[in-house]
């Protein structure tokens, strides 16, 4: 059985997953990220999103090339 990679983490997936590809989509900077969050009502740390990707980077990448 697969593990769900998010069962740690208190934000859902689709937030981790927005905030990542906004990092690594386009040129913005961690703290850019964070505030485009906060607009919407997302209130997390850019070292949370630093974390993030480190830790889903790649595995985003891999389910995008996959495709």
């Amino acid at each position: 059985m697969i593990q769900n990679p998010f069962r740690c983490f208190h934000m859902c997936p689709e937030i981790i997953q927005l905030a990542v590809m906004m990092y690594v989509r386009f040129p913005r900077s961690l703290c850019n990220v964070e505030d485009l969050l906060h607009e919407r009502g997302i209130d997390i740390c850019h070292e949370t999103v630093s974390h993030w990707v480190d830790r889903f980077g790649s595995c985003f990448a891999h389910k995008i090339r996959k495709c």
